[in-house]
């Protein structure tokens, strides 16, 4: 007889752009709803006193002012295996008493959705001072060293090319999901639906709309690629600029399409558009997926935009735009084949999470992942 073990479980995400947090939320919100005791918490809140608002700002000054140097990071850690193990035990130093002060008794399982939190999450549980199974849920469809902690029991892939990723960098196991993308991202269900959402947005009711998506902060070449969008003629740019005010207004001066600002209703916004370009490969391409949307990446971010475009190009998920001249047609091309097909569905991420915090042994963690079909 299997015992029973406590069925609150902890996610640990981070508010670095909206990827992780967006994840985190939905996998909670599944749990709960399977009758789970599930919570959120921030890992920059576990680090010292000053130390997260300093890693947050500090990365969101260098993606606006030298994304170059985001992306030559990234490779030197990638390349350079030991400062990636040093970086990784730093912050999980740093936020190691309160994470494992936050995490206390009575959990059944623990779920990261950000690398430096799994990083922490490892280092504890490989010393022995966490005794629940910890699983990391790599948000991104490219996996970076750091992703992958020692320790860390389980991690969830969005994709082949991603489990494959992941355990070329050392993860022990690996379990293929769907996307914590919520149920409001779907398809428009009809075309009068679409010019609903389009008039509520100030769209045009007519031709094919670009949505220009450029993460919460709005980071990129964003404003060159509505202009050459629009140039293009081939479809008008929506672009969407998170919280990047300034953009918005030069873009809206610019009159190149249609400028947004911080958008709450995304799903909305999904269905009454064509095509996504999107820079950095993160939840909003995802989303866009699941709402029947064709994804194409153009002029990527460094770093973690390019390798997301090359993986879901690899997988067949979005068209990775290289070069201008290649846009008109791209585009075009992405307009008439619509969306990727979709792959059948994977192992639902609440559905494995919740097999780690059933109760069976520790020791029996690879045959207890269920797959659901």
């Amino acid at each position: 007889m299997r015992s029973r073990l406590p069925r609150r479980i902890v996610v640990v995400s981070a508010s670095v752009g909206a990827g992780h947090d967006g994840a985190a939320r939905e996998l909670v919100r599944r749990l709960q709803a399977a009758g789970f005791d599930a919570e959120c918490h921030d890992f920059l809140d576990l680090l010292p006193r000053g130390c997260g608002r300093l890693l947050r700002g500090s990365y969101a000054l260098e993606l606006k002012v030298a994304p170059w140097a985001w992306g030559w990071l990234l490779r030197g850690l990638e390349k350079h295996k030991l400062s990636a193990t040093l970086v990784g035990a730093l912050f999980a130093v740093a936020g190691g008493r309160r994470t494992r002060k936050l995490v206390g008794a009575e959990v059944g399982a623990v779920v990261s959705t950000y690398p430096l939190a799994s990083q922490a999450l490892g280092r504890l549980r490989r010393r022995g001072r966490l005794s629940v199974p910890v699983a990391t849920f790599l948000t991104d469809m490219s996996v970076h060293p750091l992703w992958v902690a020692e320790g860390v029991d389980l991690h969830l892939a969005l994709h082949p090319v991603a489990a494959d990723q992941a355990q070329r960098h050392g993860a022990r196991q690996v379990e293929i999901c769907d996307p914590l993308v919520g149920p409001a991202f779907r398809p428009a269900r009809s075309a009068a639906e679409r010019l609903r959402e389009r008039a509520r947005f100030g769209l045009p009711a007519e031709g094919p709309i670009a949505l220009v998506t450029a993460g919460s902060w709005g980071v990129g070449e964003v404003e060159l690629t509505a202009r050459e969008i629009a140039a293009s003629g081939v479809a008008v740019p929506v672009t969407v600029c998170g919280h990047n005010e300034a953009l918005r207004e030069k873009l809206a001066a610019d009159g190149h399409g249609v400028a947004l600002g911080w958008v709450d209703d995304m799903p909305a916004l999904l269905r009454a558009c064509d095509v996504v370009v999107q820079n950095a490969g993160g939840l909003t391409s995802l989303e866009a997926i699941a709402s029947g949307i064709p994804v194409v990446s153009y002029r990527c971010l460094p770093g973690h935009g390019v390798t997301n475009a090359a993986a879901l190009d690899e997988a067949g998920l979005a068209g990775w735009i290289r070069e201008e001249k290649q846009l008109g047609a791209e585009l075009a091309e992405a307009l008439a084949e619509g969306p990727a097909p979709r792959r059948r569905a994977a192992a639902r991420p609440d559905h494995i999470v919740a097999d780690l915090a059933g109760g069976l042994p520790e020791t029996s963690l690879p045959s207890i992942v269920k797959v659901a079909s």
